[in-house]
């Protein structure tokens, strides 16, 4: 159904003029364009609908209400405002977070009704947060888990009836325009490059890059950096011209599948917002210098219409 509504419109704005960069060059001037595949918009439309799919869950990143730093000691927690962790959800007084020694220890309050895989806790509980599958306490509407930013631990917390996800507005494009989908040509760097990431909250982390995309547009070479995030895709944190007007301000996030004959395609029509432009609780990394680009790209996700940051 989703990919039923999202199609019409796709090929619709597909039709639309787009804004042209700016460039001394005219529009014929644009290189390294790739063939367009048969099936082109319908994958873009796909991939945008499950992309609605993904942030409306009762889970998703809409659903985020909260960080909160998690300091040495003892942490009380709860919606009560004597508190030291103060929650936007959940009961007064929900019980105490422990950290000490790198081990975070839950310990609930009296008649809280906590659960950890459907299971009611009472008694004190380690909160595991090394891995892909931190320990997630559910109370009510809402749960929370540790995660590690640098060398600081948060509770990050998500409410399934957050504001934010009832209020869900839809997410705009520029019209789909195959010459802003362009094959570059893959730089890898032996060993792999070391640049500092800074992200949403202030923190810089040295972070391993493995190569460089480099591509032309309007006659232009421009570099791009990929963050090495250990996965067979490239990732990139890109910004440009429109930043601030028609694009979120801070950046937009670029996929592209692993290199193959020196080559990678970047289709600047899959770039899309980072979770900071739909949450003020979210840690989203900077683009590097190298990634800002000095020209308009006007391809992919346009800024949030909604309660945005």
């Amino acid at each position: 159904m989703m990919l039923a509504l999202v199609l019409p419109a796709l090929l619709a704005t597909s039709a639309a003029p787009t804004s042209p960069a700016h460039s001394a060059m005219p529009p014929h001037a644009i290189t390294a364009v790739s063939a367009l595949p048969t099936d082109y918009a319908q994958t873009i439309a796909a991939a945008r609908a499950e992309r609605v799919k993904q942030l409306t869950t009762p889970n998703g990143w809409l659903a985020l209400i909260g960080r909160h730093l998690i300091s040495p000691g003892l942490n009380t927690v709860g919606t009560a405002p004597d508190n030291s962790i103060i929650l936007a959800a959940g009961p007064p007084y929900l019980g105490t977070v422990t950290f000490q020694n790198g081990t975070v220890m839950l310990t609930p309050a009296p008649g809280a009704l906590l659960t950890i895989n459907d299971q009611r806790i009472q008694q004190p509980t380690e909160l595991i947060y090394q891995g892909t599958a931190p320990t997630t306490v559910v109370f009510d509407s809402a749960n929370f888990y540790v995660m590690m930013r640098g060398d600081s631990l948060f509770l990050r917390v998500k409410d399934r009836e957050a504001d934010r996800l009832k209020n869900f507005a839809g997410l705009d494009y520029f019209p789909l325009d195959p010459t802003w989908r362009l094959e570059a040509t893959w730089i890898p760097f032996n060993p792999p490059q070391q640049v500092n990431i800074t992200n949403m909250i202030g923190q810089t982390t040295l972070t391993p890059v493995p190569g460089k995309a480099v591509f032309t547009r309007d006659g232009r070479t421009f570099e791009l950096f990929p963050i090495d995030e250990g996965g067979a895709e490239l990732f990139f944190v890109i910004t440009d011209l429109t930043a601030g007007q028609e694009t979120y301000g801070a950046c937009r996030f670029l996929s592209a599948a692993p290199p193959q004959n020196g080559k990678i395609m970047l289709d600047f029509n899959q770039a899309e917002n980072p979770p900071c432009a739909f949450t003020p609780f979210a840690t989203c990394p900077l683009p590097p210098k190298e990634n800002r680009l000095p020209i308009r790209v006007t391809a992919g996700e346009k800024n949030y219409r909604g309660e945005h940051h």
